[in-house]
């Protein structure tokens, strides 16, 4: 299964800090949580006019992601990630969290599902 993190850099991989903006995240990481192998990718979308949560959504879908994870989700992106079917997680924003520590939390079912745009 590929988990997307969004992050804040690129160099570090799943030792990124964890950003808790979707659309405008510098970075994404994508994790398969089978072979553990993960890649990092800039975000296309984030000098976007408008519609950056979107944009970033697409993405994130035709890298075939299944579950999503990030600060929050805006409605327009919600709307595109669950039409792509991807699973929607909340990072806690208020802590100093690496991706890796957003992989570990989901893994060990400690974070709360976004259910609603």
């Amino acid at each position: 299964m590929k988990v997307m993190i969004t992050t804040t850099e690129i160099e570090r991989g799943l030792d990124s800090p964890f950003e808790s903006r979707f659309g405008r995240a510098p970075y994404f990481v994508i994790v398969d949580s089978d072979t553990k192998a993960w890649q990092v990718y800039a975000n296309p979308a984030l000098r976007a006019g408008g519609g950056a949560g979107t944009q970033a959504a697409q993405f994130i879908a035709d890298q075939e992601a299944e579950v999503a994870i990030s600060g929050d989700f805006g409605p327009k992106a919600y709307k595109t990630l669950a039409a792509a079917g991807i699973k929607m997680f909340l990072g806690p924003t208020g802590e100093n969290l690496t991706a890796r520590d957003l992989l570990d939390r989901y893994r060990s079912g400690q974070l709360k599902a976004k259910n609603d745009g």
